[in-house]
């Protein structure tokens, strides 16, 4: 479509300066709204010019040719035949806007011309311009018709109407040539549906394609924010209780202060480094992390922060070697459930129990409580990030109160790949 890539360039825009710009427009699929996308607005197509003009050309200069070939055996071409001619070509002028009424108006000025008897030739290439144009716009039904009658036409002026019709002392056809107007019809209609086939799979692909990145976007945007509420959660919860004994503690016990604010300058260090690391992945998408992510292998230093503020973990079962994303997922559930036992519970000893078995790891985080507000276990974001990266991995998170008063996490997680590496 030579003329819509460059009428921007050459098409009446310049012909008519003082006209209000238009904005850019494209060519886009299914425009009578049915198949491929909705339907236009009035002008949202270009005009084909060039080609029109050139295929008008075309078709001038090859039906004289043909009248000269044909000479004796067909009328002669007059200035009828000349507006017929002009008339189908012109039509194609409108064939992207009006694709119905252009591929009608083609197949009736061809017909009109076959039934003045005049020489077979390039017009009826309008038809199979127009038809093509109508097919892959989506009106099949249109251009099937079109042919339909154009053919009828053709059948009747050649077998029957020809005794009163030019030119005179004109012969019948033979059916032999009717078979090869049926498949040069029949030709040109399925080159436009493979063509219409073919541009509605790109759009399928398209859209499929967007939405996919779209899918994309969103995990990644709900995994960087899993991230960043885990990390700062934990580092936040750790630097709130040790500012609280910091404070309480900085007249009385100022040694004791002291190492509640270097504990708060290392969770904070610990949290910038990990925002960092989340950040780095959103500067440079599809490059390697600087830095592996974390994993069960650090529960010891998880452990080690808890105790900073205060909370006494005690660890049964050995971590076992799973895929990265599985271990991040593990590591992250045990770290929002000690920093809600931090936040939330009364208790400052939790219990944390690995086991594997079956193609699953089982971690359960508890702490004897008793809660120390309505949002026992959680605020509910914790929570939620829990389930979705279980989720994400095909497994499950169960989180409540326990019957002794206390509160329990129990994450069962697949770990089948990690076993076979």
């Amino acid at each position: 479509m030579e003329e819509e890539r460059t009428q921007g360039r050459g098409g009446p825009g310049q012909w008519w300066p003082h006209r209000p710009p238009r904005r850019p427009r494209r060519w886009r699929e299914g425009r009578d709204g049915r198949e491929g996308g909705a339907a236009p607005e009035p002008g949202a197509v270009r005009w084909p010019w060039r080609s029109t003009v050139l295929l008008t050309a075309f078709v001038l200069v090859g039906s004289n040719f043909a009248a000269h070939a044909q000479e004796g055996e067909r009328a002669p071409l007059d200035v009828f035949a000349r507006v017929l001619l002009v008339l189908a070509s012109g039509l194609l002028l409108w064939r992207q806007r009006h694709p119905v009424a252009v591929v009608f108006g083609t197949a009736s000025a061809a017909a009109l011309y076959l039934g003045a008897g005049y020489p077979y030739g390039p017009v009826f290439l309008t038809v199979a311009v127009a038809c093509f144009t109508a097919v892959v716009a989506g009106h099949r039904w249109a251009a099937w018709t079109a042919l339909g009658l154009l053919w009828t036409v053709h059948l009747l002026v050649a077998h029957w109407l020809y005794r009163w019709l030019p030119p005179a002392g004109d012969d019948a056809a033979s059916y032999g040539q009717e078979i090869v107007v049926a498949g040069w019809a029949v030709a040109i209609v399925a080159v436009a549906e493979l063509a219409r086939i073919r541009r509605e799979q790109w759009a399928r692909e398209r859209a499929e394609r967007a939405q996919a990145a779209r899918r994309r976007a969103d995990e990644e945007r709900l995994r960087i924010a899993r991230e960043l509420h885990d990390v700062l959660a934990h580092s936040l919860s750790v630097i709130n209780v040790q500012s609280g004994v910091g404070l309480a503690l900085l007249d009385s016990d100022p040694e004791q202060a002291r190492t509640a604010l270097t504990t708060i300058k290392s969770a904070s260090k610990e949290a910038l480094g990990e925002v960092r690391q989340v950040l780095d992945s959103l500067r440079t998408p599809g490059d390697a992390p600087r830095a592996p992510a974390p994993g069960l292998d650090r529960l010891p230093e998880l452990v080690e922060q808890a105790a900073r503020a205060g909370l006494t973990v005690d660890v049964a079962g050995r971590p076992p070697r799973l895929p990265p994303h599985t271990d991040l997922a593990a590591f992250r559930i045990v770290q929002e459930a000690l920093t809600n036992v931090v936040r939330h519970s009364g208790s400052r000893h939790a219990r944390v129990r690995l086991e594997q078995g079956g193609g699953t790891l089982r971690l359960r985080i508890d702490d004897d409580g008793p809660a120390t507000g309505a949002d026992a276990g959680g605020s509910g974001n914790g929570l939620a990030g829990m389930r979705e990266r279980a989720a994400a991995l095909g497994g499950t998170i169960e989180a409540g109160p326990r019957p002794d008063g206390g509160f329990q996490v129990l994450a069962v997680l697949p770990t089948e790949a990690g076993e076979n590496r």
